[in-house]
């Protein structure tokens, strides 16, 4: 988008702006594809344990049900991987990509505000917001995990629902970025995710840059009131340990799409 006059209210502009990056309405069948997307979304990047991987045919046949979109196109060629995988080899592969890389860890908190007092407030809001919109966490697992994010954002819908994703769009960047680099078929994901916001401005691909060069900002605290304990410096993070994927049951898909 072309900048404005500084002539045109500053109020004026906002709305502009927030008219052009809003979403545009859709129908009730591009609804359902929509959290259909974002809930495989929430499902893939969960931790490939048994329960998942003995989906995997469910999952694929899901996403070649999908109707036709970039988002679909990523998902298939993910799952196309996905499902010739070894299982063991899946496990190691996620725990390569989400546990042990900094750049791609799925806390999205970290990316915006690293280990500061900031990121513990920042979890407690999107927790709060959760409670707010009648939604509890279940499995241990901390609010700001991508897969939870995702999953809320189905439950709830474009406008509060897909707050949090768009909120994060910059460290969402950067793990699709970190695992391009690293030839993650993983990547696909994060492609298919990233289609369905608003297109990254100038602004928000340098940020990604500059996150990418220098890291997100460090203090040594922990994650009170959370009680995680304390993260690493730069270069040494260990992320919170991984909770058990909550698979979402067959019957919550979308009839025809089963």
């Amino acid at each position: 988008m072309s900048p404005l006059p500084a002539t045109v209210p500053a109020i004026v502009r906002t709305r502009l702006r927030a008219a052009v990056r809003r979403p545009a309405r859709l129908t009730p069948e591009e609804a359902g594809a929509r959290v259909l997307v974002l809930r495989l979304c929430s499902l893939l990047l969960q931790y490939p344990d048994s329960e998942l991987a003995a989906a995997r045919p469910m999952l694929t046949a899901t996403v070649n049900a999908l109707p036709s979109s970039s988002a679909a196109t990523e998902l298939a060629v993910f799952t196309a991987w996905f499902t010739e995988q070894e299982p063991d080899a899946l496990e190691r592969h996620y725990v390569e990509m989400f546990d042990l890389r900094r750049k791609s860890s799925l806390y999205l908190t970290y990316y915006l505000h690293g280990d500061t007092r900031r990121r513990g407030m920042a979890l407690l809001t999107l927790a709060n917001r959760y409670k707010a919109a009648g939604w509890e966490i279940s499995g241990g697992e901390l609010p700001d995990h991508l897969p939870v994010v995702l999953e809320f954002a189905a439950l709830t819908g474009p406008g509060t629902g897909e707050a949090p994703l768009r909120q994060h769009r910059r460290g969402l960047e950067l793990i699709h970025r970190a695992l391009s680099d690293a030839d993650s078929p993983y990547r696909h994901v994060l492609a298919a995710l990233l289609s369905l916001l608003p297109p990254a401005t100038e602004a928000d691909l340098q940020a990604v840059a500059e996150l990418a060069a220098q890291g997100p900002p460090n203090e040594d605290v922990g994650l009170d009131p959370y009680g995680s304990g304390e993260f690493a410096p730069p270069g040494t993070f260990v992320p919170p340990e991984q909770a058990q994927p909550t698979l979402v049951p067959p019957l919550s898909f979308p009839e025809g799409l089963r």
